[in-house]
């Protein structure tokens, strides 16, 4: 192995994390001790940032509000070979850390995904609707990727250089992970995922992850993220329905038309133009965008290989 001669970073990004932090800490030294561990305290007001200092930790600030913001902070400052995310909840156990930062450093994945819903994530947790909601993003995303990634918005990563310092983070909440997994999607990253061992928070932690609200935000993402980086397929869906609810229009127009030699219903019949022309520019868009979309993939790949 030469994890001895690689930087590894262990990133825990944290808000009012004081009943957990130092645990996560000290579980993480204990599992990677060549790592440094660096702790972003998000504006906690519990102590969060004294507590994870006396545990071990490197800890700095980020004064923007929100998980985004904090990972954006991370990728930014922090040199490594590898890094390794973990949140400050003690919900994922140390055990698959020296794992996940083996397959970037000696495999060279891009990305190393904790895979939370393939082991004990729906016994362990007991809020219904987040087991419902990370089905249902799940689902969305692979249907409209293309792909099989078990887990999305898992908060247990390790990633490889170039893919921290080329990925534009965007998002500024709990969206990131659902971002993070769409940009690997997009760029053809080496993607990989492990089972790992969730357990819910102990007593007293209390999850700052807003059900309905963050939940919403993340169906937001998604759509957005599905219109930049699959806008053929985005735009040809309101294309088809400008042009289907036309052509329905249409038809008792021509109908008549057929069989009386006339046109009864001038107002149809613009109507159903108006629609179809709507159609074809959401298709054009569509396919402009497309074409925009390809470009910048390319130049990706060239920024990548600099």
């Amino acid at each position: 192995m030469q994890e001895n001669k690689s930087k590894i970073a262990v990133l825990v990004p944290c808000y009012n994390e004081s009943k957990t932090i130092a645990k996560v800490v000290a579980d993480f030294k204990a599992a990677l001790p060549e790592a440094t561990v660096y702790v972003y305290d998000n504006n906690s007001s519990d102590g969060t940032d004294e507590i994870a200092r006396g545990a071990g930790a490197e800890v700095r600030y980020e004064r923007r509000q929100g998980k985004g913001n904090v990972i954006r902070s991370m990728f930014r400052d922090i040199d490594a070979d590898c890094y390794l995310m973990i949140d400050g909840d003690d919900t994922y156990p140390a055990d698959h850390a020296r794992e996940m930062c083996r397959l970037v450093l000696e495999e060279g994945c891009d990305m190393v995904i904790g895979d939370r819903l393939s082991g004990t994530y729906f016994q362990e947790n007991k809020r219904p609707f987040h087991n419902f909601g990370n089905v249902l993003v799940r689902r969305l995303i692979n249907y409209i990727f293309h792909s099989d990634v078990k887990d999305i918005m898992t908060g247990y990563r390790a990633f490889s250089r170039p893919f921290v310092k080329h990925f534009p983070v965007l998002s500024k909440g709990f969206e990131i992970e659902t971002e993070m997994t769409i940009h690997a999607l997009d760029k053809n990253f080496y993607l990989r995922e492990i089972p790992v061992m969730y357990r819910d928070r102990p007593a007293g932690s209390v999850s700052k992850l807003n059900t309905y609200k963050d939940g919403f935000k993340v169906l937001l993402t998604i759509m957005r993220l599905f219109r930049d980086y699959k806008p053929l397929a985005f735009f040809s869906i309101f294309a088809l329905l400008f042009l289907l609810v036309g052509m329905v229009l249409f038809v008792p127009v021509l109908t008549d038309y057929l069989h009386t030699g006339l046109v009864p219903r001038f107002p149809t019949l613009i109507a159903s133009g108006f629609l179809v022309v709507v159609g074809l520019l959401f298709f054009f868009t569509g396919v402009v965008l497309e074409v925009i979309g390809k470009k910048h993939r390319q130049l990706f790949e060239i920024l990548m290989n600099k």
